[in-house]
């Protein structure tokens, strides 16, 4: 299936595996590649040095093209940026708007750019600063998302800008691939089905948590780090709701202190990346702190299995999936079932 994102990037089907920290490793996006999907690594979670590793695992594994997602407002994002352009990574993606410096440095490299957004405004900025597509996730998918469902965002964005559109936030089959393509979309993005495959390497009893949800167990919050957050809702969770200032700042203190160690970073730099989510926002300083460091948060439960100590990011598409494919057989899956609805739809009349 050939679209404005297959001929953009070199993939064989307009589907994106999205960037999901401590998930979206070299096994889950080697596997998204080999399957004809755009898989992308999330670079969040890496010290630099281990990045180029990364980048380089990726390739070893696959020959199709693969993406990285970068944090456009930390510290070190120039020396991730660097990285990419000598590793020969074919796509940059952002979770926040790059800017137009760092677009302008990417695609002078060879780079195509494709920022995450989820307003119209947002996907109107960076579509004048220069990027070449742009994901556009509606309030039901997983991690920080907004209000507005993706039927109504999506064909809003795809009104007002002139770049090929990925929609993200509640995609998990063909249909809903088929009804991405009739908005005007060029494809689809997916982070909690690709979380949910045999290629993930999230422990099994992770898994487990994830498929005995129903959609009502899916929930946004912003306890974590004071701004809307979709994730499983557990025990951790409606703890994190009822701690006390002091008791979360203590937290999130030790928190800050683990990701520092395993990321490289500086006190002085998670505060600055704290502040700059924190800026025109009403944030404890235990949420400035929750914010810089919420990768660990993910990490207890996406590395080690402890769901009792971590949060779960999820769209609610969690609800209704019920099993563990490959990424192959999800993919094949997929286009099998939008090539069923297309043939399904009645003839147009003329």
């Amino acid at each position: 299936m050939e679209t404005a994102l297959t001929r953009l990037v070199g993939v064989r089907l307009p589907i994106v595996q999205t960037g999901m920290g401590w998930v979206a490793g070299p096994r889950l996006v080697s596997a998204a590649a080999n399957a004809g999907a755009l898989g992308i690594l999330a670079s969040a979670t890496m010290s630099p040095g281990r990045l180029r590793e990364a980048i380089r695992e990726v390739r070893s594994r696959t020959r199709a093209p693969f993406g990285v997602n970068l944090r456009a407002d930390a510290a070190d994002a120039g020396e991730r940026v660097r990285i990419m352009i000598e590793e020969g990574v074919r796509v940059a993606s952002f979770a926040l708007a790059p800017s137009p410096g760092l677009i302008g440095e990417l695609k002078a490299a060879g780079v195509v750019v494709i920022p995450s957004v989820g307003a119209r405004r947002h996907a109107e900025k960076v579509a004048a600063w220069g990027a070449d597509a742009v994901i556009v996730q509606g309030g039901e998918g997983g991690g920080h998302t907004g209000e507005v469902a993706t039927t109504v965002l999506l064909p809003q964005v795809v009104d007002a800008v002139g770049i090929p559109v990925v929609a993200a936030g509640g995609f998990f089959d063909g249909r809903g691939l088929v009804a991405a393509l009739a908005y005007g979309a060029a494809g689809v993005a997916m982070g909690t089905r690709f979380l949910l495959t045999s290629d993930s390497t999230v422990p099994d009893a992770v898994k487990a948590a994830y498929l005995a949800a129903t959609v009502k167990d899916v929930t946004v919050t912003t306890a974590v780090d004071g701004l809307p957050h979709r994730m499983l809702r557990t025990e951790f969770v409606e703890a994190l709701e009822r701690s006390g200032r002091t008791r979360a700042l203590v937290r999130a203190v030790r928190r800050a202190a683990a990701f520092r160690r395993l990321s490289g970073s500086t006190w002085a730099g998670m505060i600055r990346d704290g502040l700059a989510m924190k800026h025109g926002k009403d944030l404890a300083w235990s949420q400035v702190l929750l914010a810089a460091n919420t990768p660990m948060l993910l990490k207890s439960a996406m590395v080690d299995g402890r769901s009792d100590l971590g949060v779960m990011a999820s769209g609610q598409v969690a609800g209704v999936i019920d099993d563990l494919p490959s990424c192959a057989e999800l993919v094949e899956r997929i286009m099998e079932e939008a090539d069923q609805v297309l043939n399904g739809l009645p003839p147009a009349r003329g």
